[in-house]
């Protein structure tokens, strides 16, 4: 029995992430301030290699022109070996509670991708939901910038505007224009697809809104009030940049913590000041 060139590419894409995150601590040597997380510099370094790849494919394949088809069903075949490769990482490097949301979503994004590679159907509209990768590049950076503590800088005050404004544009306007395509479509698609494509998008849809709400707390309407401090300062957006999260060690206290190397850190460095438990969700890709 043949095996499908898709899955091919799909394993090679799994493949060659996996050796691209285990050289990018040699390439991107991890700063002071994230030393402590070395697998989680290396977790987002790949992410941002992953969405300047499909996000700049995407866009090139969905302007003007005719898109190619085998360079089309190439990258829909890309996407689900890297989301492969992530939530394998996800699992030896992080305990469950802190990833569950991520390898939920991870799980979705690979059933939608699958289902396009397997049946060579729908790999336009899987392209479309390639865009949203571009907005994916700047919360991959915004990331970055947060783990070698560069929050109070010019750099990251522009990412932060070039973030909102591609979240915008390629990603909340992209999942309405699929949710509308879906709809509008839903009686040439065959059941199982369209029901798999519905799922995907009503889970995409609220996770996204989510986080875009989250960025707005963080990064524009920072709450100064409460004497929350983060262990580590690591403030971290995960997936593909798509649900932040914090470190597990967190401390609540009025005087002052420090993050991993023994510098003051304090609340500007994450998102929601005023949630005393937590357990995984909260801001800080991939």
């Amino acid at each position: 029995m043949a095996v499908s060139p898709g899955l091919l590419v799909v394993a090679g894409s799994f493949a060659a992430f996996r050796l691209l995150n285990r050289g990018l601590e040699r390439l991107v040597p991890p700063p002071p301030s994230a030393r402590r997380n070395r697998w989680k510099w290396r977790n987002i370094w790949t992410s941002l290699a992953h969405s300047v790849l499909s996000g700049g494919g995407a866009l090139g394949q969905c302007g003007p022109g005719n898109p190619s088809w085998p360079l089309s069903l190439l990258m829909a075949s890309l996407i689900p070996g890297y989301f492969l490769e992530d939530f394998v990482d996800m699992l030896c490097n992080q305990k469950l509670h802190q990833s569950w949301e991520l390898l939920f979503h991870h799980s979705v994004v690979i059933v939608c991708f699958g289902t396009a590679v397997l049946l060579h159907q729908y790999v336009g509209f899987a392209l479309v939901a390639l865009l949203v990768e571009i907005n994916s590049i700047f919360l991959h950076l915004r990331q970055i910038l947060l783990m070698a503590n560069l929050v109070h800088t010019p750099c990251y005050r522009l990412n932060s505007i070039i973030n909102l404004g591609t979240y915008v544009v390629f990603r909340i306007a992209t999942l309405a224009w699929m949710t509308r395509w879906l709809f509008l479509n839903r009686e040439n698609v065959p059941l199982a697809t369209y029901t798999v494509g519905t799922v995907g998008m009503a889970i995409m849809t609220p996770m996204n809104i989510i986080l875009f709400y989250r960025l707005l707390r963080s990064d524009f309407f920072k709450s100064r009030d409460c004497p929350m401090w983060v262990m580590e300062g690591e403030a971290e957006t995960c997936l593909d940049g798509m649900l932040p999260v914090v470190g597990s060690r967190l401390k609540a206290e009025t005087g002052s913590a420090v993050l991993g190397d023994g510098e003051p850190t304090s609340p500007d460095n994450w998102s929601f000041s005023h949630v005393i438990l937590f357990q995984g969700v909260l801001n800080g890709h991939k």
